[in-house]
């Protein structure tokens, strides 16, 4: 039997992986191109849920044999899990995550490519630890960190050139590029890697993040006066269409029967999101014929597995931002709005309203706040009907 997609998989079989060739293929004829001293600097956006990150799977394991496939998901990263994401830490995972890239290729003389740079540019190194033999150095200074950041950004294209017999290019994909906009200063971080990739040939470099077309880090990636101003292709990923969806329910083994209404309610509960959609099929049950009303309790039953992100994501919050959330459950509102029904000043809400519209939590459309996410209010909704008060963190 054909099994769907759990919660968290990204590595996902064909048949779960459905209905993305035009995406992969657009992907694919532009990475292509690095073979030809092209390098295309791409960004891959759309919601969370989308399916994103199983494409950049797909495309890493179609070009790992040719390609030295750079693979580095920032939230996985344990300076991420450990809230210390700087500047300095997103150098050393690129550097870290390119060594254990080469080493998987099977590039068994970077490491004394690397020792010879260190001895050639006489760093001033605190400590030198190893990572299977590849010399990491602690630096004593800033000074000597930004040389090392500075040979990092290198780092890719003196690996092609010292391989190109072995190599048609290097690509460099950066998954949930949207935390970056914890750093001080995203700005002045993407103008410097901005500084490096745009004279590299034949490395390219896809930045993807779970966010839509009005982020404002699409701007600063991306505008008119951002770092990569108009240079960098720009890929929006899609929820699936009605009808790609009922496709992909009869394309399962498993007996699902959905009424007409069923199925509407049905789209209109997962909104055409893979995620959604992979964890609210797993849950109905086969060879019986549901009716819409099945379907909106079988939703109400399973919000806490399809929320599992928000869940944790709420646990992160603070008092004031989760009251912030609260005021915006049943319609949207300015600033002054959410201001006079948490009877604070317009001033206080800026950092809340920020980090919450870095988490990606709520949007900011047309002169309002909103919840960016349907199922975010359900989850909250029916735990208020539950327990008769919202999940609010002890002071």
């Amino acid at each position: 039997m054909d099994e769907i997609a759990s919660i968290t998989d990204t590595n996902l079989t064909k048949t779960q992986f459905y209905n993305r060739i035009d995406e992969i293929n657009l992907l694919s004829n532009l990475l292509n191109s690095t073979e030809f001293n092209s390098s295309p600097t791409i960004l891959l956006t759309g919601i969370r849920g989308v399916g994103k990150t199983a494409i950049i799977k797909k495309i890493k394991k179609k070009f790992d044999n040719e390609y030295l496939v750079v693979d580095i998901d920032l939230s996985r990263s344990n300076a991420y899990q450990q809230k210390n994401l700087t500047r300095g830490s997103i150098i050393k995972i690129i550097y870290d995550s390119i060594i254990k890239a080469s080493k998987e290729f099977g590039l068994r003389t970077i490491d004394k490519q690397i020792e010879k740079y260190f001895k050639t540019n006489k760093f001033k190194i605190d400590k030198m630890i190893s990572y299977e033999h590849i010399p990491i150095p602690i630096f004593e200074s800033e000074e000597n960190y930004a040389k090392l950041a500075d040979f990092v950004m290198e780092l890719p294209q003196k690996i092609y050139e010292d391989n190109s017999d072995k190599l048609k290019g290097v690509f460099i994909f950066i998954d949930e590029i949207q935390l970056i906009k914890d750093l001080d200063n995203v700005n002045k971080f993407l103008w410097y890697m901005r500084s490096f990739i745009q004279d590299q040939k034949n490395v390219a470099y896809l930045f993807c993040g779970s966010m839509s077309l009005k982020d404002s880090l699409i701007n600063d990636l991306n505008g008119k006066e951002g770092a990569f101003g108009g240079r960098m292709l720009t890929i929006e990923i899609h929820p699936f269409s009605k009808q790609t969806t009922i496709n992909y329910l009869k394309s399962l083994s498993r007996n699902l029967q959905l009424e007409n209404n069923a199925f509407e309610r049905f789209y209109k509960c997962t909104r055409g999101i893979p995620y959604y959609i992979n964890i609210f099929a797993k849950i109905l049950p086969e060879n019986i014929t549901l009716t819409e009303n099945n379907i909106i309790q079988l939703f109400k039953d399973s919000i806490d597995f399809l929320a599992v992100h928000f869940i944790f994501m709420w646990s992160k919050l603070t008092f004031q931002e989760q009251k912030i959330i609260i005021s915006l459950l049943d319609n949207p509102k300015r600033r002054i709005e959410i201001a006079n029904t948490l009877e604070v000043t317009s001033g206080s809400l800026n950092r809340p309203l920020n980090r919450l519209l870095n988490f990606d939590l709520i949007e900011y459309t047309d002169d309002k706040y909103q919840i960016t996410d349907p199922i975010f209010v359900q989850w909250l909704k029916n735990t208020y009907e539950k327990n008769g008060t919202y999940p609010f963190r002890s002071m």
